[in-house]
């Protein structure tokens, strides 16, 4: 095996295993506030280092040193941005239901279906307009980011039915967002209908955990 592929390897194993330690479940704050920043560094330079390796075939070792500082540089960057952006949400919304998680390399911002809409409603309730408001200003604020707006039911009702409502539900959320500031070239909307629980659909409590919409922050790079 050359150098440059043994460092891409290792810098791909090394990626595999650091994204497994982080626990997208966890809601809480981490104990480091700047936690995903440091993941963010050591992850950009892992992978950085064997894109550099590549890229330099004539001294893989310059390129994998020069690859992985300006990946760590990069990764630190992406990383500090969903630190602050997490933090500020958390202090902008009003409503404990809607919960926040970084993921290391996004955010997941997570809505209930059923704080948000009624019964078999697309429609977003009054109620909720203002915290997703807060959410479109915060993006607004944080611009170096795309949107991914994916709506989920439980397994209730039909297939096709339930995965339509998701469209539309998703769609609302979108609108919402949109009337209030964020580009609609940075918004991608899904509907995952009941294809992705989180939680069993064989209890009440699980299935109000699956009706939701998550609005999924992705760093473009550009920060």
């Amino acid at each position: 095996m050359t150098i440059s592929k043994f460092v891409l390897s290792l810098g791909l194993c090394s990626a595999m295993a650091l994204g497994a330690c982080t626990d997208p479940g966890t809601l809480s704050l981490p104990s480091d506030p700047n936690q995903n920043t440091k993941q963010g560094a050591i992850l950009g330079g892992i992978v950085g280092a064997g894109v550099g390796a590549i890229a330099n075939n004539s001294n893989p070792l310059l390129g994998a040193a020069a690859g992985g500082a300006i990946g760590a540089a990069g990764g630190a960057l992406i990383g500090n941005q969903l630190d602050k952006q997490a933090a500020e949400l958390r202090q902008q919304l009003a409503n404990d239901g809607i919960t926040i998680v970084n993921a290391g390399d996004r955010l997941i911002v997570t809505v209930p279906n059923d704080i948000t809409f009624d019964t078999d409603s697309s429609t977003v309730r009054p109620a909720l307009r203002d915290d997703l408001a807060r959410v479109g200003q915060n993006l607004v604020n944080y611009p170096n980011s795309n949107v991914q707006i994916v709506g989920h039911t439980d397994s209730d009702g039909e297939a096709s039915y339930n995965q339509d409502l998701s469209v539309r539900r998703a769609n609302a959320v979108a609108d919402v967002l949109q009337a209030n500031g964020v580009n609609f070239s940075r918004i991608t909307t899904i509907g995952q209908g009941e294809n992705n629980p989180i939680a069993s659909n064989l209890t009440p409590e699980g299935k109000a955990q699956n009706r939701r919409v998550e609005i999924v922050i992705v760093p473009s790079g550009n920060a």
